[in-house]
C-alpha cells in the first residue's frame, strides 16, 4: 500500500491512483512488489530536521529514503521537500509537475537497489528516472 501524507504543508496536487499505478509498473520493472509505502511531503525545514536526527547531515535535500524492504517487497519511508523541489525545477528548468514525479520515483529506485553516491552511480540513477518517466502516464 501507497500512502501519501504532509508534514505541515499542503498536499501537492498529484494524481494518486495513477501515481500509485505508475510507482507499482517500476517496481515490477526491477521484479518487485510494492509493500508498504509512506510519501511524507514536507517544507525544507522538516527535512532539515529529518536529516539532522536520523542520518547526521546538516543540509537540505529534496527527499530522504528510509528503507524498510525485505526480499523483493519493497517498504519505506520517503520524506520528500517540496520547497527543494520547486526550486530544482527552476534550477533545471523544468516544469514543477515532472520534477517532483522525478523525485517520487528517485526514491522508489534506492528501494530497488539503484544508488547515485558512487562513481558512474549518477548517471545509472539518472536513466532509471528517465526511463520511468516515459512510463508515467498523467
Amino acid at each position: 500500500m501507497i500512502s501519501y501524507q504532509t508534514e505541515g504543508i499542503e498536499m501537492p496536487a498529484i494524481k494518486k491512483r495513477e501515481t500509485t499505478e505508475w510507482i507499482k509498473k517500476v517496481a515490477a520493472d526491477y521484479g518487485k512488489r510494492v509493500g508498504e509505502i509512506a510519501y511524507i511531503f514536507c517544507s525544507d525545514e522538516k527535512i532539515l530536521e529529518v536529516n539532522r536526527q536520523y542520518l547526521q547531515h546538516d543540509y537540505y535535500t529534496d527527499i530522504i529514503t528510509f528503507d524498510y524492504c525485505a526480499g523483493n517487497r519493497l517498504s519505506g519511508d520517503l520524506f520528500i521537500s517540496l520547497d527543494t523541489v520547486r526550486t530544482n525545477a527552476e534550477q533545471f528548468n523544468q516544469p514543477y509537475e515532472r520534477e517532483l514525479h522525478r523525485v517520487i520515483i528517485h526514491g522508489i529506485l534506492h528501494l530497488c537497489g539503484i544508488n547515485d553516491k558512487g562513481p558512474g552511480e549518477r548517471e545509472i540513477m539518472e536513466a532509471a528516472e528517465n526511463k520511468a518517466l516515459e512510463m508515467l502516464s498523467i
